[in-house]
């Protein structure tokens, strides 16, 4: 009889599995505030605010001391190193007060994309080394759950069989090394939309995208119920010509999921991707009334989707905080109508229907 390694302990992975479960429980979803400080600087640029720490933690100050109702619909929040230490005016620490709402702190523990040699410009993501120490002193903060993103390229010639395996197994080593270490791992393998391809390629990308990662995972022995996946909805490239309903989007995005992502794994948690805030909340909710084989459920891990609106009506001054915080719950509300698919639509906030699209998105 074949003998396995121990990997997790019973008691890890009842550890992990209700962690996973709680984020992804009815109507909820993930804030991710994991911004770079580069990517936090133009977000603050745009309204006009300097790219300080001071600036950067009362921003992030105004999120997570929105009401308490918001944890209706907000059930972790994905920061940054430099936030997850940092504290409110009155000294109290930002995990802490996100506890208090039974939100559940997250991490993001890459360290940005780096160029993949030999490829048509494409790329992986650093930060393995040193990963298993940072994930222990995380989790020591109250860190839950964590983070890492790899970008994937549709061209011609991208991706590359070499970028999809390099990126499987990063993702699936970083993957591990959170789990070893307590944190339930978000696997994000992003499909990026720029480009002028359809929504059929889209989806056979997507496809090939998840094949090659749930092989690595199984390959790296990932404890899957203790995982959730944060991938693109499957949409037509930016500069496609034609244009595709909501309804064609949640079918291609749900048929891709149902051929590569198996049932064992609690949620998915889709990236915005550029999308409008009203578009990425519209179409989640139809691929929540779309009725395909989605044994998982299907919500949401915006950052720029539900933050638009929260920036635009802060201003950066503080007698527009209530204004501010109330775009945020509007928008959560609305994104966990939609994963439920219960969404009426129409709830526009101060950011309008401004795309929110970033060509070559990096952070």
């Amino acid at each position: 009889m074949p003998e396995f390694a121990e990997y997790l302990s019973p008691e890890k992975q009842d550890e992990l599995r209700q962690i996973a479960a709680a984020i992804v429980a009815p109507g909820k979803g993930i804030l991710a505030a994991d911004e770079s400080v580069g990517s936090m600087g133009k977000r603050l640029q745009g309204i006009g605010v300097e790219n300080t720490e001071e600036n950067r933690r009362q921003y992030r100050e105004l999120l997570f001391t929105s009401d308490k109702c918001v944890s209706e619909n907000i059930s972790g929040v994905i920061m940054f190193h430099e936030t997850l230490y940092q504290k409110t005016e009155d000294g109290k620490q930002f995990v802490d007060v996100l506890k208090e709402k039974n939100i559940i702190p997250g991490i993001k523990v890459d360290k940005g994309v780096v160029p993949l040699a030999g490829t048509f410009n494409e790329c992986t993501t650093q930060g393995l080394d040193g990963l298993s120490e940072r994930c222990a002193e995380y989790k020591k903060q109250g860190a839950q759950f964590a983070k890492w993103r790899c970008v994937l390229k549709i061209s011609k010639y991208t991706p590359s069989y070499l970028a999809m395996v390099e990126n499987a197994n990063v993702l699936a080593r970083y993957a591990v090394i959170c789990q070893q270490n307590g944190l339930v791992p978000i696997v994000e393998p992003e499909v990026l939309p720029d480009g002028e391809h359809d929504l059929e390629t889209a989806q056979k990308i997507t496809e090939q995208v998840l094949a090659f990662q749930y092989k690595a995972l199984a390959d790296h022995h990932v404890y899957l119920e203790g995982t959730l996946l944060k991938p693109n909805m499957v949409t037509a490239g930016q500069s496609c010509a034609k244009k595709y309903t909501h309804e064609q989007i949640a079918i291609a995005t749900v048929t891709a999921l149902s051929r590569a992502v198996p049932p064992a794994v609690p949620g998915v948690t889709f990236l915005s991707g550029g999308q409008s805030e009203e578009d990425a909340t519209i179409n989640l909710d139809a691929i929540n009334k779309y009725k395909g084989k989605n044994p998982w459920a299907l919500t949401f891990s915006y950052g720029r989707a539900l933050q638009a609106s929260v920036l635009a009506a802060w201003q950066g001054k503080k007698e527009n905080v209530p204004a501010a915080q109330e775009e945020l719950i509007k928008r959560a509300k609305a994104n966990g109508e939609a994963a439920m698919g219960k969404y009426a639509g129409g709830v526009q906030g101060a950011a309008g229907g401004q795309s929110l699209f970033v060509a070559g998105h990096a952070y």
